[in-house]
């Protein structure tokens, strides 16, 4: 079979991540990358034996048939739109853009084309993240109650802590309900089945000014900088997010996001009540599944492909006692992309541009009910 050629848009966190799980995926060949910074475009490139191209280039070269773009989100839309116009497959990292609209001309465009597209909730390709639908899906838990649980993180703790996505120029008018939230909601919503159809807000901003680097640093990084060399910068997007929900039939949930959670580097936790049992989920501990019942003895499950559903089993590659995590969710999200280019016939399984609009259909609806303290109606689609 021959390889399908793409490209990588973007040098930062992101961009790393997808190029590394370029490379562990059958018959996909990693083409060429850019980047705003043309200098750290080059140096990954380098590292990995893939070529700095620019954009235009990139897009006018027929031979390339898929980009990936991991640039900051207000460059989403206008990438992913040129994109487009030049018949490339698209897979963008979240958000899809920084409103409805611009998602909606994007799912569009992609119609028109018959392009693939893709927006990377990895979040869902955890095997155990794919167990727990599984169960629900063979009616293991019944009809669901409740929806709970929180993403937190303590990267932006401190107000000397600083990434672009504190710029709500570069970041899009949220960014910790942007930038986790939205996995979060990915997740509940593709686990259960059901959509959230109302929902109340509450948004804050803990550190109101942060101190801005005087040069560029890389995210996630720790900081060892001198009082001189930051900017004092006001900050307009928000620290934490709470969100009451409630979904398609009897079902209520509530969740927060927090990015200033000291100790939490990267905890998404979930849980899921129905009418027979009850299963949670925490990224930080991927491997296990916790299953709760009400007349029986509560049950810790290890990811172990033999003992899945079948329908959860494909997600994990490796036997028992072998740890699948954060990187192998790019994996398994990017195999599925390419082998629907490579079949045109084939029903995608991953998250679509149409799943990019409805978070942030979600997400627009949270901005409103914590802007007019109320609650707002999310559009069902």
């Amino acid at each position: 079979m021959k390889p399908i050629r793409t490209a990588i848009f973007g040098a930062g966190f992101m961009g790393r991540v997808h190029l590394e799980a370029l490379r562990r995926v059958e018959h996909v060949e990693p083409a060429a990358i850019s980047g705003r910074n043309v200098a750290a475009a080059e140096k990954l490139g380098s590292a990995f034996g893939v070529p700095y191209a620019t954009s235009e280039a990139i897009l006018g070269d027929p031979s390339i048939q898929a980009v990936h773009i991991c640039t900051p989100n207000a460059l989403h839309f206008g990438m992913a739109k040129q994109a487009l116009l030049a018949g490339k497959h698209v897979l963008c990292e979240k958000p899809l853009a920084t409103t409805p609209a611009e998602a909606q001309e994007l799912a569009a465009i992609a119609a028109q084309k018959r392009c693939r597209v893709a927006v990377c909730h990895n979040l869902r390709y955890y095997p155990m993240v794919q167990q727990m639908r599984a169960m629900r899906e063979a009616g293991d838990l019944g009809e669901i109650l409740v929806v709970q649980g929180f993403y937190s993180q303590d990267w932006l703790l401190y107000d000397t802590d600083w990434n672009w996505r504190v710029d709500s120029t570069q970041g899009g008018p949220s960014r910790c309900m942007a930038d986790i939230g939205s996995h979060w909601f990915d997740a509940a919503e593709h686990i259960t089945g059901l959509r959230v159809f109302s929902l109340c807000a509450d948004l804050q901003t803990l550190h109101a000014t942060r101190q801005q680097p005087k040069h560029s640093v890389e995210t996630f990084a720790n900081k060892t900088l001198s009082a001189g060399d930051y900017i004092p910068t006001p900050v307009d997007t928000e620290d934490f997010g709470a969100v009451v929900f409630r979904m398609e039939t009897r079902a209520r949930g509530a969740m927060t996001v927090s990015q200033c959670s000291a100790g939490r580097k990267n905890r998404l936790s979930i849980e899921i009540y129905g009418t027979k049992s009850g299963v949670a989920w925490s990224q930080e501990r991927p491997d296990e599944l916790w299953i709760g019942h009400r007349d029986s003895a509560n049950q810790i499950i290890i990811k172990d492909p033999a003992l899945l559903h079948p329908s959860a089993r494909p997600f994990a590659d490796l036997p028992g006692g072998h740890s699948e995590g954060y990187d192998d969710t790019f994996k398994q999200l990017f195999r599925r992309f390419y082998a629907s280019i490579a079949n045109p016939e084939a029903t995608p399984e991953y998250p679509t541009f149409a799943d990019g609009l409805r978070q942030l259909n979600i997400l627009n609806a949270v901005l409103e009910s914590s802007r007019t303290r109320a609650w707002v109606e999310v559009p069902v689609v």
